[in-house]
This record gives C-alpha cells, sequence and structure tokens, in this order.
C-alpha cells in the first residue's frame, strides 16, 4: 500500500521512462479522444453477460457488468445508491438496482453530438442533498452552423421521477469550435467550479485553435474557476488583469479528459490527451501555463516533431515559464478519467490512481511510492477490448468504469469473495 502523492515531482524524466515500460500495440490502438472521428470502436457487444474474475499483480477482483448504454461519458452516485450517468447524443440515464432504466431523464437541452462533443461530464452540488443540483456540460450548437458549437456548463433539479427541472445554462464558454473538444468538471472544498475546455487541433477558420490556449482574451485550452452560478469569483488568479478573462484560472491545456480533486491535499489534478505521444498529468496551479500548444512530449499526427493540423509548435519538451507535467505517457493511451483509490474493498489498490484509456483500451493503475513518485503501472481489463471512458470509486469502496462503445457498459469492479491484498 502507497500513500497518495502529497507534492508534484520535478522530474518527469522519470515519468517519460516509466511510460515506455507499457507500450500499447498497433493492434490495440482506437481513435483518441479528442482527435478527429476514427473507424474502430466495435458495434457489437463483446462483453460477456455476467462476472468475469480477473487478476492484476496484486488483486484478484471480479467485474460485474450493467448494459444497456450507448457511448456513456460521466458517472455519479446519488445518496440513495443509484448512479446517473450521461451518454454522449445527449441523453441522461439512470442506474437503479444494478439495472440501466431504459427511459432517459427528460431536460437536457439539444446538443450537437460531432466529432467527440455531445453531452459530456455529470457532478452534484456538495450539498445535493439540500438542493438536489445537478452540474453538466455539454456543447451548444451555434445557430446557423452545422458543424459548430460551445461548451456550457448548466445545472438542473433533478425529481427522481425521470426528469430534471429548473434546467438552465450558468456559464456559456467563447470556445466554438468545429474541431472536437472536452469539458470536464470538478467542485472544489470551497464549493467553487473548476471547468477544464480543450480545443486540440486545428479546425476550419473563424472558429477556436490550438494557438488560442495561449491567448488570455478567450476560454479556449484553459481551466475555469465558476461560482456554484456560474459567476467568476474576485479571487480569480487574473481577475481585474487587463486583456484576461477573470474566468481564467490556469491555461496552456489541450484536451483534458481527467479533472478531479486530491482526496488529501485539495488539489486539482488533471490528465490530458497528446498529439501523437504526451498524454499527461498535471497539478494545476492558479495562473500557470502549461504549456500547449507550444511545448509537448508528443508530436504530430503525421510523425513530424511539430506543425501540421496537430503538433506542437516548438520541438522543445520545456520552457521558461511553462509548467512540466507529473506524469505522461509514451505512447498515448488517450486517458480519460481519473481515480484516486482510497477505499478498502479493494486494499492492495489503496493510493493507487486509476485512469481509463482509449487507445489501449484499457484500465491503468498508477502505483506510488511512500514519496508519492509513480513507480509502476499494470494495464487492466484489455480482454474485453473496449475503450474505457471513465472511472470513479463509488461510495461502497468498489471502482465502477464505463466503456465508451455503442454498447457500453457500467462495469463494476468489486473484491472476488476469501481474495486478500497480495502486497504491492
Amino acid at each position: 500500500m502507497h500513500p497518495l502523492p502529497l507534492k508534484r515531482s520535478s522530474v518527469p524524466i522519470v515519468a517519460l521512462v516509466l511510460g515506455l515500460l507499457v507500450p500499447v500495440t498497433s493492434a490495440q490502438q482506437a481513435p483518441q479522444a479528442g482527435d478527429p472521428p476514427q473507424p474502430g470502436a466495435t458495434a457489437k457487444d463483446t462483453l460477456a453477460d455476467g462476472p468475469q474474475v480477473f487478476t492484476s499483480i496484486a488483486q484478484k477482483f471480479r467485474m460485474v457488468p450493467i448494459k444497456g448504454l450507448d457511448r456513456p461519458f460521466s458517472l455519479v452516485f446519488l445518496p440513495d445508491g443509484n448512479m446517473l450517468i450521461t451518454e454522449r447524443a445527449g441523453r441522461l440515464r439512470i442506474v437503479k438496482n444494478g439495472v440501466v432504466d431504459p427511459q432517459p431523464i427528460s431536460g437536457i437541452p439539444s446538443v450537437l453530438d460531432l466529432r467527440l462533443k455531445g453531452l459530456q461530464d455529470l457532478a452534484l452540488h456538495p450539498r445535493y442533498a439540500e438542493n438536489k443540483l445537478v452540474y453538466f456540460t455539454y456543447y451548444k450548437p451555434k445557430p446557423g452552423e452545422k458543424d459548430v458549437a460551445t461548451a456550457v456548463l448548466a445545472r438542473g433539479r433533478f425529481d427522481n421521477n425521470h426528469a430534471l427541472t429548473d434546467v438552465r445554462d450558468l456559464f456559456v464558454s467563447d470556445a466554438w469550435c468545429a474541431s472536437p473538444s472536452a469539458a470536464r468538471i470538478a467542485f472544489a472544498r470551497d464549493g467553487k467550479i473548476f471547468l477544464a475546455i480543450g480545443v486540440p487541433i486545428r479546425g476550419r477558420a473563424g472558429t477556436a485553435q490550438p494557438d488560442d490556449s495561449q491567448l488570455p482574451g478567450n476560454d479556449v485550452g484553459k481551466v475555469l474557476r465558476l461560482n456554484d452560478d456560474g459567476t467568476i469569483p474576485s479571487d480569480n488568479p487574473f481577475a481585474g488583469k487587463p486583456g484576461y478573462k477573470p474566468e481564467i484560472y490556469a491555461l496552456g491545456i489541450r484536451n483534458s479528459l481527467g479533472l478531479v480533486i486530491h482526496p488529501q491535499t485539495g488539489e486539482l489534478w488533471e490528465h490530458e490527451n497528446g498529439p501523437m505521444g504526451g498524454d499527461e498529468i498535471n497539478i494545476i496551479k492558479p495562473g500557470r501555463n502549461y504549456g500547449w500548444p507550444i511545448i509537448s512530449y508528443g508530436r504530430a499526427y503525421n510523425g513530424d516533431l511539430t506543425g501540421d493540423t496537430s503538433g506542437p509548435t516548438s520541438e522543445q519538451h520545456q520552457m521558461p515559464g511553462m509548467e512540466e507535467p507529473f506524469l505522461i505517457w509514451l505512447p498515448s493511451i488517450a486517458p480519460s478519467g481519473l481515480a484516486f483509490y482510497t477505499g478498502d474493498q479493494l486494499p492492495a489498490w489503496k493510493g493507487n490512481i486509476f485512469v481509463g484509456g482509449m487507445r489501449g483500451m484499457v484500465l491503468q493503475r498508477i502505483v506510488l511510492n511512500a514519496k508519492g513518485m509513480p513507480i509502476l503501472r499494470e494495464n487492466l481489463l484489455t480482454e474485453i477490448k473496449q475503450r474505457i471512458r471513465d472511472v470513479r470509486q463509488g461510495p461502497d469502496g468498489l471502482l465502477y468504469v464505463l466503456t465508451d462503445e455503442t454498447k457500453g457498459a457500467l462495469l463494476r469492479l468489486e473484491p472476488v469473495d476469501g481474495e486478500r491484498s497480495s502486497g504491492k
């Protein structure tokens, strides 16, 4: 068992070397989140109908599939033990007693389900038990445009009767994009909301571009910080600074598909898809610049170090005034979903980080040492050959995983009776 990391590493090259120890074969590769759509996602159900037992280096576990989902993106746990799940096409689903209700919950606005956008992240207000407020992100279509949308933070009240009521947009970003984009959210301990918005590749003229990630006058490629009503906190790092959007908390973000608050330190952790290689985990600090599209450990999709529609603008991996990642992946796994496991149900995994992978069709377990440094990565669930979109720890101490497939599923990972931790 290893503690969760308490501070950021200053030696990212260690993470680079570790990344090389977990190769992804070409046969495993599938479209990377945030990239142009490509064929490769299966349309048939490849999961067994019942539980399967798997063994990691440290822990035998049972995977229980809950089927009936179509391109699920995110999930939250309700106080009554049920779960809400978003589907990218614009549906909000509820899982009751381990079964997906076939009737979607009404009230979700129209979304642009194109180029990996659509309905995305989901979170409950910290005082959900009192106010019943559900927050979500979606891509609002631009009037008169067939392929352009922007990231929106919205909320509604869930009445437990197949409906969201009092639904309204809280914050509409100016990140109008025709290319892929992701919008993840996380509630901080003080009740503020972090919203990450990415645009990883160049789109057509007049829409959001990767270069905008470095420009302080827009929301593209940024982590934003908002009040729970969508207004802008007065203590944001750039509030009152000429030329800067006051909602900006950090900039230089490529496309974040994992955004969580560290359960011990309260820090904001984020991971994002790189181009060809260079996926990374960052610890997000106020006012910092995380480098995209100037620096990256990845390269363009055509193999060049820079350029194309996707690569960085510099061949350098480091630059003054820009933050180094905590950890990187080479080759890419296309990370999506991020969880720190703190439960007791799977004791050998306590203190580990779990990240979903779509290109590698993998749930990756990252083991940390006593100093909070990554020392081992283990690929799990590769046998099911499905893209992993999200991973969350449930209030019951189990892990829950969403597969990004047309015949998608919620997977519950639980201990096998009689099995005990075997150590590291």
